[in-house]
Order: structure tokens, then sequence, then C-alpha cells
């Protein structure tokens, strides 16, 4: 079997080629727009959610191609998310993946506008995905909106802007993450399974993978955030504590949040018991998830 690695980056030049081909040429009109939306979505980030969706295709026998228009889809939402998130009505940043963002890049109103066309175009590639039955792409279409939408990352993000320097408690901090941050990875991990053959019993034990490792995300995020530099994340290191932003080190303190981490991977592992081999990539990429360093 292919090494993690070589898996790793075979799973994300996937993922960069059907990004490529899912978006709209540079030069065709509206141009710019166009061409700020492939800045935003190609060329730069980890690519966890298609390499969860093709870990959870692998374990249910998905074909990959079956896994390729779901992972797209994931990361086209990611990537809006993230243009809006950067915006100075939102976290006001400058710099992601190691560049501009994309309000710098280009203009605030050239960044509105690509995020809500990567959105909108990410239900048009589970629209027209070839080699997926109809009943699966309507499945995955709604997997998506609810995970996107004001009960999952949306919804998430208000909760966010909402407590910037006011208290929160630890299940609150709990309950908003799990919407911002783990919504969309517990989608990927969803419909890359769906997308093969699955049992409710075995998206049940997905489902508490996800729920370990979207969380495990965003407690090793806030972690990063205080240990590591801005030249290592790529981003603004120590935007949390300058927005006086509630996170799992503000509460807990580093030593406990890198206790939480290793519980959390703990439980991820837990949850993939009864998988066997058919789970190692999802092993691994829990792995990922808590050993990285960006």
């Amino acid at each position: 079997m292919t090494d993690f690695p070589q898996w790793m980056q075979q799973q994300a030049s996937r993922a960069e080629g059907a990004l490529a081909s899912a978006l709209p040429p540079a030069g065709v009109l509206p141009a710019r727009l166009h061409e700020a939306m492939r800045y935003a979505a190609l060329g730069g980030g980890k690519r966890v959610r298609p390499l969860l969706v093709h870990a959870a295709g692998e374990l249910s026998g998905a074909a990959p191609q079956a896994c390729d228009a779901a992972a797209c889809a994931v990361e086209l939402i990611h990537a809006y998310s993230l243009v809006h998130d950067d915006m100075p009505c939102m976290d006001d940043d400058d710099l992601r993946r190691g560049r501009p963002t994309v309000h710098k890049a280009y203009d605030e109103a050239t960044a509105l506008l690509v995020g809500d066309a990567l959105q909108t175009q990410a239900f048009a590639v589970l629209a027209d995905a070839p080699g997926v039955d109809a009943a699966i792409r309507i499945r995955l279409v709604g997997e998506l909106a609810r995970a996107s939408g004001s009960s999952g990352m949306a919804g998430g993000q208000a909760i966010d802007l909402a407590h910037v320097g006011q208290a929160m408690s630890l299940s609150e901090l709990e309950t908003m993450h799990r919407m911002k941050t783990g919504a969309l990875l517990r989608a990927s991990i969803r419909m890359g399974a769906l997308c093969g053959r699955i049992d409710d019993a075995q998206l049940d034990a997905l489902d508490r993978y996800a729920a370990a490792v979207g969380l495990a995300f965003q407690v090793v995020d806030d972690i990063l955030d205080v240990t590591a530099d801005t030249a290592t994340l790529g981003k603004t290191a120590g935007k949390d504590a300058e927005h006086d932003k509630p996170t799992y080190v503000s509460l807990l303190g580093l030593d406990q949040a890198r206790q939480l981490a290793a519980r959390l991977r703990t439980d991820a592992h837990e949850a993939l018991a009864g998988f066997g081999a058919a789970a190692r990539r999802l092993a691994e990429l829990a792995d990922l998830i808590v050993l990285r360093t960006h």
C-alpha cells in the first residue's frame, strides 16, 4: 500500500486538479472575478477536507472518481469561508496561506463576490457529479448545505463574532467550534462515505470519529496561534489574543489544551476500531490533525 505522505500528495494533487477544472477560466468574463476565485481556491492549503473525503471513500469502497466532486465541493465551501472570514467586517486579516488575502490582493467588493461565487459553484459541482447516482447527489447536497449554513459553519462564525471580548464557558466554546469548524469536517467524512457502500451503524461510528477530529482540529489551531509564528502558519499568528477571542488555550491553558488534543486523538482512533485496516487513512489523518505544526 502507498505510504501516507505519498497518498496525501496524490490526493492533494487530485483535489487541485478537480478544483482547477471546476472553476471558470480566468480569461472568461467577468475575468477579474474568475481570476480572484482561482486565486482564492488554488495553489495552497493543506486540503484536509478533500483528504477526509477520499479516506472515507476508501473505507466505504467508493471509486475515487465518485469522490472527486464531493472533495471539490467541500474545498470550494472552505475556500469561500476563508475569503469572507478574512474580510474587514469579520476577522480583518491581511495574510492567508502565505500571501495577501483576497480583499487585499483585489478589493473588498471582489472578495465578497468571490465568496458568493465559490459557494454556489460548490453546489453546481455536486449537482453535475459524473458517475454518482442521482439519489446520492441529493444526499451530498443536503450534507454540504446543512454543514455550511446557520446550523453549521455560518452559525458558528456568527457565535464567534458575537463573543469577541466576552467570556465563554468551555461548553459554549465547544458548541461554537463544532459548528464553525467541525460541521464541515464531519460533512467531508460523511460525503466520502456516502459515495460508496455504508450502513447507518457505520455512519454513526464515523460521526464519532468526526466529532473527535473536528474538535481536535480547532484545539490544535488555538495552540498553534500562540506557539507558531506567522511564517510557519502562513497567516497572522496571535490574532485570537489580539482580538480578545475565547480559545481553548485562553480557557484551559496551553498544557491542558495539548492534553485535550491528545485525548481527542485517542477518541478518534477508538471510533474507527470496528473498521480494521479499511480505516487506515482516517486514522493517519487523525494523527496528522493533532500532531501538525502549521
